[in-house]
């Protein structure tokens, strides 16, 4: 198992936003988390990289415990996060941010070359590679976070709501991009607003409400399932 997550609680002051969360991610898979927003989903992932600090429980990745590292070790480890609002430096051109998502890396040639694949999959971020990320339109910022999440390397990508604010033709093309990154190795843990996109893609997902996992299944059990085609999938 790559990410066995047990019994996780967060607390934000006095109000406790996951009451003892667990799930399990297998190298290979794409698992998308579901929900409302304030379900959790994003403070799931925030606790993953170790943004935020954890009550109780444990976070395993490869054998080790994420709760013992700080987030720039857990970077190091390959743990990825191409996080919500995109974040990427907006005084930065897009060919600096690619490169400072590489920076704790030493395979230079292998850094080139991942570069090289970005600029593949996103011919438009070769185009503007030059550009500063301000300019970029928020389409084009989303791909700029995928391809920077993509430069660490990590063996698990954590995406935070990677169709917002996006147009249909775009989401289309970014969960395609999704699905071939997967294909070459990367396992995926997504967080995604759009539900039936997500669970599309996904092998295998889990519904979070308020803090608590409710179900969890195949993608396919989940997309049958009465309760989330009422709750989310619009009936």
């Amino acid at each position: 198992m790559l990410l066995e997550v047990r019994d996780l609680v967060v607390r934000y002051g006095n109000i406790e936003a996951l009451h003892g969360i667990s799930f399990d991610v297998e190298e290979g898979e794409i698992v998308t988390l579901i929900g409302a927003n304030g379900a959790g989903k994003s403070t799931t992932l925030l606790s993953i990289s170790r943004l935020i600090p954890v009550a109780a429980g444990s976070i395993v990745y490869d054998g080790k415990n994420l709760l013992d590292y700080p987030p720039h070790e857990v970077v190091r480890m390959g743990v990825s996060q191409a996080p919500e609002g995109r974040r990427i430096f907006g005084n930065l051109t897009v060919e600096e941010n690619l490169k400072l998502a590489a920076y704790a890396r030493t395979d230079k040639e292998q850094v080139r070359r991942d570069m090289e694949r970005v600029y593949e999959i996103f011919p438009r971020l070769k185009e503007r590679r030059g550009q500063l990320g301000d300019t970029l339109s928020g389409g084009e910022q989303q791909m700029l976070a995928v391809g920077r999440a993509l430069m660490t390397r990590g063996r698990l990508m954590l995406l935070d709501e990677p169709s917002m604010g996006l147009a249909p033709i775009l989401v289309k093309e970014i969960f395609e991009v999704l699905r071939e990154i997967n294909q070459q190795g990367t396992t995926i843990l997504l967080v995604e607003q759009n539900a039936r996109m997500a669970l599309r893609l996904a092998h295998r997902g889990y519904v979070l409400e308020t803090g608590n996992i409710v179900l969890s299944g195949t993608a396919e059990e989940l997309m049958k399932n009465p309760e989330v085609r009422k709750a989310y999938l619009g009936g």
